[in-house]
């Protein structure tokens, strides 16, 4: 197995904390929430996309445009998010266009440093640990939304 195939065997693992809960998500989950201020289901799930949609952009270089409304100290939970088909389907976008970008990666683009505002200087290889946890800690969020929230 190649690093690149290995790192994305590791990326598709760690994702499924995800891709495992949507088949249980319903339309009437996504305005559910675990407190008056956090934020939604629906919210959740937009913000993961566009994080792996950035990541792709911002750790491989990935060419594409990003519309960003659930990142940054003026993202606001609104209820916009409320379309579950076209939350899945922008999520599932999020992992075609990452999965692609770890695929043009050869063994030597692991090693090679990166560096952004969000986590600093790391190798593309550490900076692979972020994405996996980031969308497994808010894979975490849906869960006890799905268990807890009203």
């Amino acid at each position: 197995m190649s690093k690149t195939e290995l790192m994305l065997s590791l990326w598709e693992e760690g994702r499924t904390r995800l891709t495992k809960l949507l088949s249980d998500i319903t339309p009437a989950d996504l305005s559910r929430r675990l407190h008056p201020q956090s934020n939604s289901l629906g919210w959740l799930l937009r913000h993961i996309g566009e994080v792996e949609h950035l990541f792709a952009k911002n750790v491989f270089g990935e060419p594409i445009e990003v519309r960003a409304s659930t990142i940054g100290p003026m993202a606001k939970d609104l209820g916009r998010f409320t379309d579950l088909d076209a939350l899945i389907a922008y999520l599932d976008e999020a992992h075609g266009v990452l999965r692609s970008a770890f695929e043009k990666q050869n063994e030597a683009d692991w090693e090679t440093y990166i560096e952004t505002k969000e986590f600093g200087r790391k190798t593309k290889a550490e900076a692979l640990a972020r994405i996996t946890t980031h969308t497994a800690w808010h894979s975490g969020q849906i869960i006890l939304i799905l268990k807890y929230g009203a």
